[in-house]
């Protein structure tokens, strides 16, 4: 990734917003955001009804780590077209960790 977009706080709030808008998430208050000082990254948290959005980025080494959990089933996301599009990115990694939720029976049924 661009080193200078991974430290801009613009950008990557811009990532935020896209990923909610995009998903239909629904986000719990506003997001705390850390910039650590030069030559360090941006560390970011967004709190949803359905869990979390997370990034941390890594100016110095051209990455970014960026998390989002959800606890309900939600459509895929092109993440590696978007983060080549506001980061530069050259290449991106995805995992993605399907998990099976659904409701328990409870044990006195």
């Amino acid at each position: 990734c661009d080193p200078a977009a991974l430290g801009d706080m613009a950008i990557l709030r811009a990532i935020f917003a896209e990923i909610i808008a995009d998903l239909a998430l629904h986000p719990l208050g506003r997001a705390t955001w850390h910039q650590f000082p030069e030559p360090g990254g941006v560390t970011g948290l967004e709190l949803l009804a359905e869990s979390h959005l997370a990034c941390h980025t890594f100016p110095e080494y051209g990455s970014v780590c960026l998390n989002l959990f959800c606890c309900r089933p939600r459509r895929d996301w092109d993440f590696a077209a978007r983060l080549s599009h506001h980061l530069g990115a050259a290449s991106v990694n995805v995992r993605r960790l399907d998990r099976p939720y659904r409701a328990s029976t409870p044990a006195h049924a």
